[in-house]
């Protein structure tokens, strides 16, 4: 997305340095989990957490060599950890990092849109009551047919909104779901124990079964809501431009 469009909250969820902080928590979190089942010794995530550092200059130039940005990630992050190394990614595959990573990141954006929506939705209801005895044209494929309440227009819109938040609200269950599961999701090194650990730490649900990655039909449901929500939103700023056309200055803005 073109930069200057971009929410700086949102920009932040999806930044390269946001993405390895993510994975950096996700493997501490799995040395917690291995301490609390006694796979690992006791004391390792302490000194793994106190020793941790990473960067996202260094592990670009890693991955130019590794051509994989998860293996350039933990050589970066061993410099810094040293003999504690061998204890990070146990039992995980990459792909439990980046969908993990990936639902965990849905989930901060779509805190932020529900918070953003909310604001939008209370400014609409506003007007909606505002203006329900403001009379205006309504039109038929843009030619005058009936009376119409100018209120009425952000009411149908409130209406669309309501509705589009609680699929994005019910999508979180969808989409959220997280993997700790290792290569083929077989569970091989790893207990489900560890992945349900993990995944309620960071706020997010985990696939009850997955192959070497979540299954994507979550995803491709959460993109066609951002869609649709997109839609409403454009249709909605269409039919204000048009009020605002010299011919008729139904609607002004107020400078």
């Amino acid at each position: 997305m073109i930069e200057r469009y971009t929410p700086k909250e949102i920009g932040k969820v999806w930044s390269e340095e946001d993405k390895f902080r993510r994975f950096l928590e996700i493997e501490i979190l799995l040395c917690e989990a291995l301490e609390k089942y006694k796979i690992i010794p006791q004391g390792v995530t302490e000194k793994i957490r106190r020793r941790a550092k990473f960067s996202v200059e260094r592990i670009r130039e890693i991955e130019k060599v590794t051509h994989h940005d998860v293996i350039a990630f933990l050589k970066d992050l061993s410099f810094s950890i040293g003999k504690y190394s061998q204890y990070l990614h146990y039992g995980l595959t990459s792909s439990d990092l980046l969908d993990t990573t990936l639902a965990w990141q849905i989930k901060d954006t779509l805190d932020i849109l529900l918070k953003d929506l909310d604001l939008l939705m209370e400014e609409v209801k506003d007007k909606a009551i505002k203006y329900k005895d403001n009379l205006c044209i309504g039109r038929t494929h843009g030619v005058h047919a009936e009376i119409y309440s100018f209120g009425l227009k952000f009411l149908y819109f409130y209406d669309d909104l309501l509705r589009e938040k609680k699929l994005l609200e019910d999508s979180y269950r969808i989409v959220c779901r997280g993997k700790i599961s290792g290569a083929l999701g077989t569970f091989a090194y790893l207990s489900p124990q560890i992945e349900e650990y993990i995944c309620k730490k960071i706020g997010i649900n985990f696939s009850p079964i997955s192959t070497q990655v979540v299954s994507r039909e979550g995803i491709a449901y959460y993109l066609s809501l951002l869609a649709l929500l997109g839609s409403t939103l454009e249709r909605f700023a269409t039919e204000i431009r048009h009020l605002h056309r010299t011919e008729g200055e139904e609607a002004k803005e107020q400078v």
